[in-house]
């Protein structure tokens, strides 16, 4: 594969990106999403940044993982055909509760859809509450 040739993607959409640390896998991630979504992945990714400056990145299992060195992995996204999965990971201790639920009892989901509006304070908010929280040490 050359710089020029695009990452395959897996069913559903989602890009196939190398795993490994730091914001180069990831914003190589953000890059291979599909059409709409990969905007949607850059405006997620500054609201990272700017909710907790010092946040950790690293892509893992083909999706971007967010975290803290104190407390682990917090938030991972994920692509589909029709929406941008967020999933936080300890999300049944948000207040409120993310929308979606999961088979994963403590895990909750935000679906962003195409034409959803973003409610980038709600958002913000959900973050730094899960970067608080005992996260995933994977």
């Amino acid at each position: 594969m050359t710089d020029e040739t695009p990452p395959p993607r897996l069913s559903g959409g989602n890009p196939q990106i190398k795993k490994g640390d730091g914001d180069a896998p990831v914003q190589a991630y953000i890059a291979a999403m599909p059409d709409w979504q990969s905007a949607v992945g850059r405006r997620l990714d500054a609201l990272i940044e700017r909710t907790l400056p010092d946040v950790r990145k690293a892509v893992k299992w083909n999706s971007p993982f967010y975290g803290t060195t104190q407390n682990g992995w917090f938030l991972g996204v994920h692509c589909f055909t029709k929406y941008v999965k967020i999933a936080f990971f300890q999300g049944v201790l948000l207040d409120p509760l993310p929308p979606g639920t999961s088979k994963q009892k403590n895990v909750r989901y935000l679906d962003i859809r195409e034409t959803d509006l973003i409610d980038e304070a709600q958002l913000a908010d959900w973050i730094r509450q899960a970067s608080l929280l005992p996260g995933d040490p994977v």
